[in-house]
């Protein structure tokens, strides 16, 4: 199994398809954020101040959220990969003028769609 942790192709497709969530997330593209989620009732994401249960839920809050200040820094993102078809990905975050810091985890899975988010976590702590 350890040998099946980071193959070279299936870590590459999953390190440009967190590039691809990065990207939208900071410049606010609702529908490739969208597409990057499980649509499923069983997706979860516990954000910095929401419980979102369900993809429905996900999708109200990313329509309702303001696209002003989601400029950030990634630093120590640590993506794995197991196999073929699960990753993880985490990774920490600072926006500029504020002193908390961001932390950020993501279970994906490939689905017949693609890689899919299905579930994450956002937090924030004081440095």
């Amino acid at each position: 199994m350890s040998t099946d942790i980071n193959l070279p192709d299936v870590l590459a497709e999953m390190t440009a398809v967190f590039a691809r969530y990065e990207d939208a997330l900071v410049n606010n593209k609702v529908e490739v954020l969208d597409e990057l989620f499980w649509d499923s009732a069983l997706t979860v994401r516990y954000g910095a101040a929401e419980n979102l249960l369900g993809i429905e839920a996900i999708r109200a809050f990313r329509i309702a959220r303001p696209a002003d200040g989601l400029a950030r820094r990634l630093s120590n993102t640590v993506i794995t990969t197991y196999g073929r078809d699960f990753a993880t990905a985490m990774t920490e975050f600072h926006r500029d003028g504020s002193t908390r810091h961001g932390r950020q985890s993501q279970t994906w899975v490939r689905l017949p769609q693609g890689w899919r988010v299905v579930a994450a976590h956002v937090s924030l702590i004081d440095l």
